[in-house]
């Protein structure tokens, strides 16, 4: 075998893929299940998908990478970070003036441990392209080229953060994912500014802020755009610009580059404007995003400037109501189509090797449309258009004529795979895990409080024995590693455990209503790794409909145990794992029927003749080739 090509579509769902296959709606794979095989992928526990695509590339359960969930806590703070990298500021700084000079680059970590196969691939010589795989950023060094994916931050380091424009004051709030900016019109002229990042050159840093005037033309029906000292451009109502290179000046000369896209929802009775994130200009990157550092240089340069953010697809400008259904779609198959040429360039420029990219799209079309596949989903305000019902059918048939077209461009000597990290379920129902614990007397407040803001703000730790945050890790309030730790470890901490978990799956929504949960791992049960003691002490198996509510999950405390979840991302997967398996369609026979995801990586080592390393606890999938390892590995 030459190639080993490799499509993720993240959480493509088997139940749907099964359907749609039985129709005769999804030839492609239909004929990959045929001529090769299929079945459905276990997943990781919990069923997150930083989690499952680090077991993925490592081949390894949960504590022997060390995610365990977008996000991790501090136990000296309780505060959240992200689970997968830090980014800190520059060690060393030289003071001139108001300025603190830089000497070096900012400090960026990355937190996944243990090893990504391709790694291993590359020092036994066989060459690896890697596309926006989550939990590659920042990257790492091997023998290939890799261009970062979920988790790669945007210019001010968050996960994504819109700007939405208004001269409605009414639509003037707080916004998750994004910030909304009132604006004034004298005459036909709106002047404003875009936020950037942090100006951490400053002794007392602050956000640079870059001029923006904007000048309607009703007759035109648009508006021109001027930012900073750039020209000006013409941008209609309801069309995307294209992506606009715009340069922050922190001082002293220096320049930190970005590119966003523009898009004018309204211009009358009242001006709206979209601005999508702040990316990483690929073609001049004030962060690292891609190995080599100059690979997306070249991408840029060979295809234009692409989308750099991890989380690509705006899904909560669409929560927000920042961009309505068919604009969202618009821009998420704009960067599919970005993703599917750096795809067609990897595999023309690696006859030999392996090529493995991860698609979005998917995922995130069915967070923002699973409603309109349940008609009892409270987020369903009126009957779904006709439109907006066949989102999730026509996505799946993309799809497949994207298998199709990269299957007939494969031949003997290549092999594919088509995979996703887990499935997709309805999300009706939210579960404020801390809302519970402290209705239950697990978690207190304050005196005088019976709520809680974000972070646990108004929480009482003395007094409090166990807390939720995440989307499904609970942790125990443990005295010696909690900064102000109330349970003893050893026999209070699992008695405690066994208590939670038992009390946990006998909740009820409502006297007669089905449970919402249906099962509660004990981390020491299902981990056996080196860093089993990162990860939250109980993980919570949703059932089918349910999920850590909004609020849950960022360590609000307030009435409402169980809510409606109202909001557009009405899928999720973040449930009990058994209930979302993933899928594997492979061009080779597997030796199973019932595969994991840790299965992949020493499948695709044993195909080049490698013998899997000891600490991968997935299982090769294929019947190794005949011990021509050494010849294969030259060849490829």
């Amino acid at each position: 075998m030459d190639r080993l090509v490799i499509l993720g579509l993240d959480g493509l769902e088997p139940t749907l893929a099964e359907k749609f296959m039985a129709e005769g709606k999804l030839p492609n794979l239909a004929r990959l299940k045929k001529d090769g095989g299929y079945a459905r992928l276990k997943t990781t526990t919990p069923a997150i998908s930083p989690v499952a695509w680090s077991s993925f590339m490592t081949g390894s359960e949960p504590s022997k990478h060390n995610i365990f969930d977008f996000l991790d806590r501090d136990p000296r703070t309780y505060l959240p970070g992200l689970s997968s990298a830090r980014i800190g500021k520059p060690k060393r700084t030289i003071g001139l003036g108001r300025y603190l000079v830089p000497l070096s680059r900012p400090e960026v970590r990355g937190l996944r441990r243990s090893v990504p196969f391709w790694k291993i691939l590359g020092e036994k010589g066989v060459f690896s392209t890697v596309l926006r795989v989550p939990i590659t950023y920042p990257p790492e060094k091997f023998k290939g080229h890799l261009l970062s994916g979920m988790c790669a931050p945007d210019l001010k380091g968050s996960q994504g953060t819109f700007a939405f424009f208004t001269e409605d004051a009414d639509k003037v709030r707080k916004r998750e994912g994004g910030v909304a900016v009132l604006v004034r019109r004298e005459g036909a002229v709106i002047r404003t500014a875009i936020s950037g990042p942090e100006n951490s050159m400053l002794r007392k840093p602050e956000e640079i802020r870059l001029p923006l005037v904007i000048t309607i033309d009703r007759e035109a029906g648009g508006a021109w755009l001027a930012i900073g000292r750039s020209k000006k451009f013409f941008l209609k109502e309801k069309t995307f610009s294209p992506w606009v290179p715009v340069v922050f000046k922190p001082g002293l000369g220096l320049k930190v580059r970005a590119i966003c896209r523009f898009r004018i929802a309204s211009l009358e009775p009242e001006f709206e404007m979209y601005v999508t994130p702040l990316n990483i200009d690929p073609e001049k990157p004030a962060l690292p995003i891609a190995h080599p550092f100059i690979y997306s240089v070249y991408l840029s340069k060979l295809l234009g400037r692409f989308i750099t953010l991890g989380e690509a697809n705006d899904t909560w400008a669409l929560n927000e109501g920042a961009l309505d259904e068919e604009a969202f779609l618009e821009l998420t198959y704009a960067n599919h189509a970005e993703w599917e040429a750096m795809l067609g360039n990897a595999l023309a420029k690696t006859p030999r090797g392996m090529v493995a990219i991860v698609f979005e799209t998917t995922d995130s079309i069915q967070h923002m449309f699973f409603r309109y596949l349940d008609k009892a989903h409270p987020a369903l305000k009126a009957a779904p258009a006709r439109k907006s019902a066949a989102v999730i059918e026509e996505l799946y048939k993309k799809m497949d004529d994207l298998v199709g077209r990269v299957a007939a461009g494969l031949d003997g000597r290549s092999a594919l795979f088509v995979m996703s990290d887990h499935g997709f379920k309805s999300f009706r129902r939210g579960v404020n895990l801390n809302s519970w614990l402290h209705q239950n007397g697990y978690l207190s407040l304050l005196p005088g409080k019976t709520e809680s803001g974000e972070w646990f703000k108004d929480v009482d730790w003395t007094r409090t024995k166990a807390y939720g945050l995440g989307l499904g890790g609970l942790y125990l309030n443990l005295k010696g590693r909690e900064a102000q730790g109330t349970v003893a470890p050893g026999a209070e901490a699992a008695a405690l455990k066994a208590e939670l978990g038992r009390r946990l799956t006998a909740l009820k929504d409502g006297p007669n209503g089905p449970a919402a949960i249906v099962r509660v791992y004990d981390r020491d049960a299902v981990y056996s790794g080196p860093y089993k003691d990162n990860a939250p002490d109980l993980i919570i198996g949703y059932n089918e409909g349910y999920r850590a509510s909004w609020d849950g999950v960022t360590g609000i405390v307030n009435a409402a145990v169980i809510e409606d979840n109202t909001k557009a991302w009405s899928g999720d997967h973040c449930i009990d794992p058994a209930l979302v398996p993933g899928v594997l369609f492979s061009s080779l026979k597997l030796k199973t029927d019932k595969p994991s995801i840790m299965d992949i990586a020493p499948t695709a080592l044993e195909l080049f003749g490698i013998d899997p390393p000891a600490h991968m606890d997935g299982r090769s999938l294929v019947d190794a080739p005949a011990r021509d390892g050494a010849k294969r590995r030259k060849e490829a």
